[in-house]
This record gives structure tokens, sequence and C-alpha cells, in this order.
């Protein structure tokens, strides 16, 4: 009964975001709660629910000291470098754009964090898609793929350090077998880059633009009221902020949210020192905040019931007993190939340290090791950063100001190739059996 109750929570509650039935925010409220009731959970919801909510509240308060922190280092001006030198060498060609944005993602996402990632990826590049009128899906969809790909495999980044603490691997042999798998999900990143790109100049044509700083806003209006919060004098100040923001998160010496809250406390501090105008900037990007915090919470309510009402072991249990032995040599492949779905509708933590333990041990049975089935786990994030239960994709369909069921209609063959393309590559490099 909690199996077919769960499986059928996913698909209705799947179904109701991609066809647009209901809000993110709302499907992920109230199709938990009906189906919770139906299977007599009634009395321990606010329990769950009030579990769900303590687990995603660091990740809520992340997003939101991210978003403003890097809000105001955006409306300074730190990033107008990058974007004017991007101008001048990709001169309006779609196909050059889509490239670039892959190459900066892709850099960008080494040190692990989604939302960091999305930040800089979609700051530094939007304004160059809405000024010659290409997609911002495409945008969305490359910085996307390149967290999925850069952050899974490396042993700093969620999902691999998930599976390494969860089975007690060694980071060093979980790693360097995976190395031609990333380094072919990076190549079928610029293949999706490319193909889009191709498709954007195909519509659109490549556009000759006269490069000057003005050709970024989409009016002399917004140039003029941008130019009078920028601070061209402070861009070294605010760039050693950055780096220095970025080496802490990276060496893990502060946790993460209060790490947010500092520097954008002194990136306020120190750019907008006038109280009326620091007020100014921190309500322009208040409603973003509080859109991607509130789904943030959505989020944890879904996972939370998800997880009390044990719909999360009864599934995996499932996946597990209809796997016959006759493919128990091939088990990192089945592996590999349902962590698209299960991930897609389950938190990492819940995958990794609640249904990864359970497909080890079923290996094992089939003399399979920890390792390989440790590392097929992370071959399905692309499809995995789908999911509305990742913090950094709410952030990102809020960035480029889309929903949610968007993204996923126009990322998600893109996201399965590239699962795909890096499954049969770690086949082949042996790096799963």
């Amino acid at each position: 009964m909690i199996t077919f109750l769960g499986i059928a929570m996913v698909v209705v509650f799947t179904y109701s975001i991609m066809a647009k039935k209901l809000s993110p925010v709302t499907a992920l409220v109230i199709v938990p709660v009906i189906f919770a009731v139906i299977g007599g959970f009634g009395l321990e919801l606010g329990e769950m629910m009030l579990n769900g909510l303590k687990e995603v509240a660091p990740s809520a308060a992340l997003l939101l000291f991210a978003i403003l922190f890097f809000g105001i280092l955006i409306d300074a001006g730190l990033f107008d470098p990058l974007i004017n030198k991007m101008m001048k060498l990709v001169k309006g060609d779609p196909v050059k754009i889509a490239i670039g944005t892959a190459i900066i993602a892709m850099t960008v996402a080494l040190d692990g964090d989604g939302t960091t990632t999305h930040m800089i990826t979609i700051s530094a590049m939007l304004p160059l898609y809405l000024r010659i009128g290409m997609n911002p899906l495409v945008l969305a969809t490359i910085s996307l793929l390149s967290i999925s790909v850069m952050s899974g495999m490396t042993p700093w980044g969620g999902p691999a350090t998930r599976a390494i603490a969860s089975l007690g691997l060694d980071a060093n042999e979980f790693f360097l077998p995976l190395l031609p798998t990333m380094f072919s999900g990076m190549v079928c990143i610029l293949f999706v880059a490319y193909i889009l790109g191709k498709m954007e100049r195909a519509k659109i044509g490549a556009i000759e633009i006269e490069f000057s700083p003005h050709s970024l806003a989409l009016n002399e209006v917004a140039y003029t009221l941008q130019d009078g919060i920028k601070r061209p004098k402070l861009r070294w100040l605010n760039l050693i902020l950055t780096i220095t923001v970025m080496v802490v998160l990276v060496m893990g010496l502060m946790p993460v949210p209060i790490l947010f809250m500092l520097g954008f406390v002194i990136a306020a501090i120190m750019n907008y020192p006038d109280l009326e105008q620091q007020k100014e900037r921190i309500l322009y990007h208040a409603g973003n905040a509080l859109t991607v915090v509130i789904l943030v919470f959505a989020a944890g309510i879904f996972s939370g019931i998800f997880s009390g009402t044990k719909m999360v072991d009864a599934i995996s249990n499932l996946l597990v007993s209809v796997i016959p032995e006759s493919v128990g040599s091939y088990f990192p492949v089945a592996v590999a190939l349902t962590s698209m779905p299960i991930t897609f509708v389950l938190s990492n933590d819940a995958y990794y340290f609640g249904v990864l333990p359970i497909l080890a041990q079923a290996g094992a049975a089939y003399g399979v090791s920890p390792l390989e089935i440790a590392r097929a786990s992370v071959l399905g994030q692309p499809v995995h950063f789908l999911s509305p239960l990742v913090a950094s994709t709410l952030l990102l369909v809020g960035m480029v100001k889309t929903d949610i069921g968007e993204l996923q209609r126009y990322a998600f063959k893109w996201t399965l190739l590239c699962s795909l393309v890096m499954i049969v590559i770690a086949i082949v490099t042996g790096a799963i059996i």
C-alpha cells in the first residue's frame, strides 16, 4: 500500500507541475499532504512537515543571503568586465555565446556549488542573451548541465561527497576512474551548447552589435539607472571579497549560510553605505529571494512527508527486489539508469544516505564493489538537477524568470542525453563494471 501511494504521489506530483495544473509551491505542499492523509498519516503530518522544514532551513538561509550577496555585487558592476570581454569575443553569434556560456559555467562549477555557479553564470550572461534575443532557457540548460557534471563527480561536490561518506569509501579510488567519464560529460555539454546555439542562430541569425557598455542595457533609461549604482572604483575590493568567500566556501571553514550572510553584509556596507540606497538594493532583490525561499520550504514539506511516511523506503526496497539475479553482474548499470528517476523525486540526502546503502548491500550479494555502485549513483545527476527539490535549480528558474515546468520540458532531453553518454563511457572505461 505504501509503495503504491509513493509511486502514485510521484506521478501525480510530476504531472501536475509539467502540465501546469498546479504551481510548484502548491504541488510540493498539497500533493504529499493528500496522499499522506489517504495513507492514514493525518495525525503525524505536522511533525513530518516540521522535520522537513528543519532539514531545508539551512538551504533556505543559504539561498536568501547568496541571492542578496551576488545581487549587490552585480549591481556594483563586478561582472561587467567579464560581460564586456565576452561581448567583444562572440560579437552577437548565438553559437559562440552558447559555447562561451558552457566554458564559463563549467569553470565556475569546479567549486562544486550550484548556487554560486548559477549566480555567476546567469548574472554574467543573461543581459547578453536578452540583448540579442536568445532564449534564456538555453542559458539555464547549459548552466544546469555544467553544475550537474562538475559537481556530481568531483569529490568535493555534493553528490559525490554524500556517496563517499555514505559507503565509507576512499575519495581517490572513487574519483580517478571517473575522470574519463567526467570529461565525456564536459564534451557532451559543449556539444549541447553548440546544437542549442545553432538552433538559436537559425531563429534569430547572428546579430551585429556595435559594442559599448550601453549595448548591454535594454534601453538608455535602464542604462542610466544601472550607471547610478555602479561602483567601478570598488571593483577590486569586490573581487577580493568574492574570492575570499569562494575560498572559505571550498575549504569549509564556516557554515555556508553564515558565510554568505557575512559576505552580503560586508558587500552592502562597502558598496552602499547610504542606508536609503542600501535599502533600495535589498528591496530590489527581495522578490526573487522570497520566491526561491518559499519554494525551498515547500520542497522541505514534500521531502519530510515522503521520508516520514516511509514511502521512500518502500520504493527503494521494491526497486531492489525486482532486479533479477541474472543481471547481477550488471547491477551498477541498473543503479546508474535508475538513479535518474529516483534522484528526480528524492533529495540527494534521501537518495545517498537512505537508498544507496540498500543498493550497495544488494550489489554485494552479486559480488559488485561498493565503489562501482557509488560511481554509478552519480551518473544520473543531470536529470536529478531538473527536480523541483533541488534548491539551486529553484534559484536558476527564478533568475531567468521562468518556471520549473518550462525548464523541465525544454531541458529534459539534453539532461537525459548527457546522463546516457556518461553511463556508456563509464561502462567502456570500466568505471562501473
